[in-house]
């Protein structure tokens, strides 16, 4: 680890529990215009929350983010679910939000979903009587690779050796032991930072590849 990043990790540490006064910090995410992105700002609440009721509606310039013109790019950013913020600690909050654009010609009277916004039309599945009346199971796996080096020359995996390649694949999958499995420290965090926040994590393995995890 660098001389930065442990300098990084003492000042977060003396931040996490420097005394906020009562003031919530929320994290407001929404998904950008590319579909693939995420988008980020911060607003102070004077009060701890408890419920999503507790949460205000906020705003953005959507121009920027390739999800309103310039001429109307004020973008309403409604919250739909709220989690414990695993880095900042304390009574913070991340919300997760839908994005919505002010319709053309309405005076900004009528709201529609914004171009990434596919939560408002699952939902119409989701709450149709006859979808509503089941027990509806989701699961999402989402693999990743940690990067050890990523300069303009090379992008090296985590775990692979300097001047080649790893073994074939076998010995990585749900490894353990530090010859085989790279990285699990990180994995830990991402598990426990998880499970701080609330998330319903089911777990975690390395995959075939070194450097791979899945969650």
């Amino acid at each position: 680890m660098s001389e930065n990043s442990n300098l990084y990790n003492q000042y977060a540490n003396k931040l996490s529990h420097i005394d906020q006064k009562g003031r919530v910090v929320a994290e407001y995410i929404w998904l950008d215009g590319s579909g693939i992105k995420l988008r980020a700002k911060c607003k102070t609440l004077d009060h701890k929350i408890n419920s999503l009721a507790d949460i205000p509606e906020w705003n953005y310039d959507g121009s920027s983010t390739d999800q309103a013109v310039t001429e109307n790019s004020e973008v309403i950013l409604k919250p739909v679910a709220y989690f414990s913020d695993p880095f900042r600690g304390g009574d913070n909050v991340m919300v997760i939000c839908e994005s919505w654009n002010w319709k053309e010609g309405s005076n900004f009277q009528e709201l529609v979903p914004a171009n990434t916004n596919f939560r408002h039309f699952a939902n119409k599945v989701w709450n149709h009587p006859t979808v509503a009346a089941e027990e509806t199971w989701y699961g999402i796996e989402q693999e990743y690779s940690l990067i050890n080096t990523n300069t303009k020359f090379t992008l090296w995996p985590l775990g692979w050796p300097n001047n080649g390649y790893p073994g074939q694949q076998g010995p990585y999958y749900c490894s353990v032991g530090a010859n085989v499995c790279f990285g699990r420290v990180i994995a830990d965090m991402h598990y426990k930072a998880c499970l701080y926040a609330g998330v319903k994590i089911s777990g975690t393995n390395a995959e075939v590849m070194p450097g791979q995890w899945e969650f």
